[in-house]
């Protein structure tokens, strides 16, 4: 009887699943905004330094006299991390859920922090296996209309979003025109570039389909000089606004949660140039590359991109002699 009713409950809890993840969630419904603020969303592959950069590029604005606000909007919530020492900041979708469950209403002190000018949030995610990440995405944004988002006083609104991953929720501000314009972060290598042309892809798509939202340049981020990344923002027509050499110092201080972006410092004036770059660049439309195009532009040797493509056949897929079968057609001798 036990073993009936924990596969009945497995059984139901499976289709349960199936049935939300068929769900279509409903995209946030954006009402007018009453201050000019750039919302600028920078995409790219995990782990290429958007959260280095954001942290450092937002306390520079801050201590421009900008006021900022700084979303994370990856699911390993980690964007602010930087920007507060190390310290995990309580993410909107976790805070919703624990509230929700109390009876209380989220409120902005338990979801938004601040530290020196720059305001910070993380919207979450799911717990790995248990949801979609990009639904994730769109119900923490549902919850920022609720805190009034449209109404707040930001010079800049700067949205983390992981570039990898091609899910709905994650091209939100693309295909929502949530954002006036997209920054692209990439390094000299394939993969981080591969990610930057899928959104130029993105941004192109939703372009043709009547959107307003355009790249307003590349950030070459640990920059050895090898010059392929920025190869592909010509090839690509998109500008570089800033290029952050690999560098040991960085690497360290980035490693021990120290900010380095900040006036007078070492990188100080590379991080003022960015921000001027960034506030001024205009949203441009992307012409993305195919995979030939990504792979010339890199030494064939190093990629093995003059590899030429051998069809395979029926016989190659089988043991040796297994397709000698012996034939059931009737062959007549001539008479």
């Amino acid at each position: 009887m036990t073993d009936g009713l924990t596969e009945m409950t497995l059984e139901s809890f499976t289709a349960q699943l199936r049935d939300e993840a068929a769900e279509e969630p409903d995209a946030p419904v954006p009402s007018e905004v009453t201050k000019e603020t750039q919302i600028i969303a920078i995409y790219g592959k995990g782990g290429i330094g958007k959260s280095f950069t954001l942290a450092n590029l937002s306390y520079m604005l801050a201590q421009q006299g900008k006021k900022v606000l700084l979303i994370g909007c990856d699911p390993k919530s980690d964007t602010t991390s930087l920007l507060f020492g190390g310290k995990a900041c309580p993410t909107i979708i976790e805070t919703s859920s624990k509230k929700k469950a109390a009876g209380e209403e989220v409120e902005i002190g338990d979801v938004c922090f601040k530290r020196d000018g720059v305001f910070a949030m993380e919207l979450g995610g799911p717990e790995v296996g248990r949801g979609c990440g990009g639904r994730g995405i769109i119900h923490g944004f549902e919850l920022l209309e609720k805190l009034g988002f449209h109404d707040w006083d930001f010079d800049y609104v700067l949205l983390d979003f992981l570039g990898d991953v091609v899910c709905g929720g994650f091209g939100l501000p693309i295909a929502r025109d949530m954002c006036q314009k997209v920054v692209v972060v990439g390094s000299n290598d394939m993969q981080s570039l591969y990610v930057a042309n899928n959104v130029c892809s993105a941004v192109q798509y939703f372009r043709k389909l009547g959107g307003n939202v355009g790249v307003a340049g590349m950030l070459i981020n640990k920059d050895d000089g090898t010059g392929e990344a920025q190869a592909f923002a010509e090839a690509v027509g998109i500008p570089v606004i800033g290029a952050i050499p690999q560098h040991e110092d960085i690497r360290r201080k980035s490693a021990n949660y120290q900010i380095v972006g900040y006036p007078g410092g070492e990188w100080g004036s590379l991080f003022e140039s960015l921000a001027e770059n960034l506030a001024e660049a205009p949203p441009t439309l992307p012409t993305p590359l195919d995979q030939d195009g990504l792979i010339a532009l890199f030494d064939t040797e190093e990629t093995g991109g003059d590899f030429v493509l051998e069809p395979a056949s029926a016989a190659d897929m089988c043991p040796a002699g297994a397709l000698d079968r012996a034939s059931l057609e009737v062959v007549y001798d001539h008479v």
